[in-house]
């Protein structure tokens, strides 16, 4: 478990077709989304702590699940990362449900041309998966090449067939 100086103000868990999520943030903003991996979940040992805005986030993933909703509108705080992280993350931001492009596509639109590797470390990083659609990304053959998310790639692929976006493999 975190420190105590780290421990989310407010806290939300909801069930999803990938499993357990769990939401962390304030009254501004969205601090994090976890997918439940190996049965377990980040903060699960603190009772949740509901606020309006997490509960506006689990009701956009939930129609976002059903297939009624394309895009996000809570806010997500990308501030806590470096300035390279928050560049790939507001890049990622960008991408369209329904929609992808390649780590080099997504280095190119930040102009960070050849940054392959540090891209795919800092999409790995996305605080928020789903809401700020880390999954969108693929190698420029159509390979998933991973997800730190959920399950990892099984995660990855069940968001892509979601949102009916081609992938190889």
């Amino acid at each position: 478990m975190s420190s105590p100086a780290s421990l989310p103000q407010n806290l939300i868990r909801v069930q999803s077709p990938l499993g357990g999520l769990e939401l962390t943030g304030d009254d501004d903003e969205i601090f994090s989304l976890a997918i439940m991996r190996n049965g377990h979940l980040p903060f699960e040992g603190l009772p949740e702590a509901p606020n309006s805005l997490l509960q506006r986030a689990v009701q956009q993933l939930t129609e976002y699940f059903a297939g009624d909703r394309f895009a996000f509108d809570v806010p997500v705080r990308l501030s806590r990362g470096t300035e390279f992280q928050r560049s790939v993350w507001l890049g990622l931001a960008a991408v369209p449900f329904g929609d992808h492009l390649s780590y080099g596509e997504l280095g190119r639109s930040i102009g960070k041309s050849g940054a392959g590797r540090a891209i795919g470390g800092a999409v790995g990083a996305n605080p928020a998966p789903i809401l700020v659609g880390c999954h969108r990304v693929l190698a420029s053959n159509g390979r998933i090449t991973g997800f730190s998310a959920g399950e990892g790639i099984p995660t990855k692929q069940w968001l892509l067939r979601h949102e009916r976006i081609e992938f190889v493999g």
